[in-house]
Formats: C-alpha cells, sequence, structure tokens
C-alpha cells in the first residue's frame, strides 16, 4: 500500500529499511569509541597500509579527539587496510558499555584489557549482524525461533563484564551461529531450480567467472580474491565470509545474495551495474557509471566464459 501524507514511518518500511532498521546499533559510530580499531591493532607495510605499526600504539593519523584525520584520504594515502574494516559497532559498546564511557587508557595494564575484550565483542557483533539477516529469511517456524534464540543469547554476551567476555568460547560460539546459518541457507537456496553445485572453502583465486551462474550457490568461505565476477549471476548465493578482496563485480548481479557484508563489498571492485542486496549501500569508490562491457552469455560455474565442456 502507498504511504499517504501522515502516515506513521512504523507502517511504511520497506524490506531494506527493516533489515537496516534491525542492525542500527551494528554500524560504527566513531563518535562514541575511543579510536579502539586506530590503537589496539598492528598492521605492517603493504599494500593494505602504508606504513608499520605496533600493536596498542595509536595511528600516526589518529587525532586527539580519537578520529581519524585522513578518513576521506585513506585510499590515496596507502591505507585500504582502514577502509575496508568494520567494526560491526563493537568498538562503541566496548567503550560505552564494558568500560562505561571511560577515556582510552594510555598504560600497559589498561591497553591489554581493551585488547583481549575488543576482538571478542567483533565478534558478537558480526554474528549478530548475520543473525539479524538470518531471521528475516525464513518463515515463522522453528528454525526462525531458533535464529532469534542465537540473536537474542549474543545480544546478551555483549552486555557481559570484560572477564566475562575475556572468558567466552567465542570460536565455540561462531561454529555453533555458523551451523544455525548454513541450515537457513539450505532452506533458502532449495527453492533455486538446476543450481550449480556448490564451491564453499572453493580456491577460486584470480579464476575467470565472467558471466558465470552463480545463482543460489554455495560460496562460504571461498578465495574469490581478484576473480573476474563480472555480469556473474551471484542471486542468493551464499557469501559467508568469502574473500572478495580485489574481485571484480562489476555488471555482477548479487540481489538476495545471503551474509554479504559492507567490508567485502569495499573490498571488491563494481559499478553502478552492480546489483546489490537490498540492505546493503553501494560503496563510495566505485563509479557511478557501468563500466564493465557487456558479459555476453553466461559462462558454468567454476568455468571460464567460452570454455567447452568436457565429454563424457
Amino acid at each position: 500500500m502507498p504511504a499517504r501524507p501522515g502516515d506513521p514511518v512504523d507502517l511504511v518500511l520497506t524490506p531494506r529499511d527493516e533489515l537496516s532498521l534491525a542492525r542500527r546499533d551494528l554500524t560504527a559510530d566513531c563518535s562514541r569509541c575511543v579510536g579502539l580499531c586506530c590503537v589496539l591493532p598492528a598492521f605492517a607495510a603493504s599494500a593494505d597500509f602504508a606504513f608499520d605499526k605496533p600493536a596498542g600504539t595509536p595511528c600516526r593519523h589518529l587525532q586527539d579527539d580519537a578520529r581519524c584525520g585522513v578518513h576521506d584520504q585513506l585510499r590515496d594515502r596507502g591505507m585500504p587496510g582502514c577502509v575496508v574494516f568494520d567494526c560491526f559497532g563493537a568498538g562503541q559498546r566496548v567503550t560505552q558499555q564494558t568500560f562505561g564511557g571511560a577515556d582510552r587508557p594510555t598504560d600497559a595494564a589498561g591497553l591489554a584489557a581493551l585488547s583481549a575484550v575488543f576482538p571478542v565483542m567483533r565478534q558478537l557483533t558480526e554474528l549478530l549482524w548475520h543473525l539479524t539477516e538470518a531471521e528475516t529469511l525464513v518463515p515463522a517456524g522453528d528454525l526462525r525461533e531458533e535464529a532469534a534464540a542465537a540473536r537474542a543469547r549474543a545480544e546478551r554476551l555483549t552486555h557481559g563484564t570484560a572477564d566475562e567476555l575475556r572468558a567466552l568460547d567465542a570460536a565455540g560460539l561462531r561454529r555453533e551461529v555458523g551451523d544455525l546459518l548454513g541450515r537457513v541457507s539450505e532452506v533458502v537456496r532449495a527453492g533455486v531450480p538446476g543450481r550449480a553445485r556448490d564451491r564453499r572453502g572453493a580456491d577460486l583465486v584470480g579464476r575467470q567467472l565472467r558471466g558465470a551462474d552463480l545463482h543460489g550457490v554455495s560460496l562460504r568461505g571461498a578465495l574469490l580474491i581478484g576473480a573476474d565476477l563480472r555480469g556473474a549471476d551471484l542471486r542468493r548465493a551464499d557469501l559467508l565470509g568469502a574473500d572478495l578482496r580485489a574481485a571484480d563485480l562489476r555488471g555482477a548481479d548479487l540481489t538476495g545474495a545471503l551474509f554479504l557484508t559492507g567490508p567485502q563489498l569495499t573490498a571488491a571492485t563494481g559499478d553502478a551495474g552492480t546489483r546489490l542486496p537490498a540492505a546493503l549501500t553501494r560503496p563510495a569508490h566505485w563509479p557511478d557509471t557501468v563500466t564493465a562491457p557487456p558479459g555476453g552469455a553466461r559462462s558454468p560455474a567454476g568455468g571460464a566464459r567460452g570454455r567447452r565442456p568436457r565429454r563424457r
């Protein structure tokens, strides 16, 4: 039903709005953090970072107000590793919830406490990101109730004390949630007729997959670094944990892709012709024009465009 003047906003939300609203606390809010991602991790001079930084040492670009002084120039400054990082709101939760809004410590013990808690909180908020989506993917029933219960549990865990967070078996929780998300994925993708075989965990680094039919295929944990996915059909593909660094997604269709995150898209290349899940935002560095030439006929999943099928 179309919205009418004066209608309350919550009565006319689109599916994108509903999922985005549910994830409103799972987005980094640097104004409520003390620059944890700019202080705690170590990084080395590489294609991702322009210089070395030891763990627990503030980045040279971190300002006194705990904000990055070159945030809008990170790619040009040789810091793409910063651009693709997202704490999913863990920074403000650790700052405001776990440590009560205290200033960032400078002593070794205080930094050690933050360093122990922040990675755990980030794992919890990333799980919450995926579980929130999982609830929207399946109809009412046991599986949806299980997803809702898992999300509620993860949310409760984020409110634990620093000691409780340090003691949490985050790896075990990730395995449990991963199994649940896998079952959700199977239900969602079961309706895709004639889908190609799953490529979970496959090494597809640099693979020519232009125009590939990957509709409904599981690419969970697949290595797609530098893969040519121009014009590929990735609708309802499971992309949980897929490594899309430098993957070419120009003209690809990711409508309804499962468990995709903003950092994955930011690490890839796309254009105005790339179709995304409704609740995700197009990365700012992608051109707003269609830059990929027509993809032509789709190729078989996992094969290069134009390759002849093997005879049996």
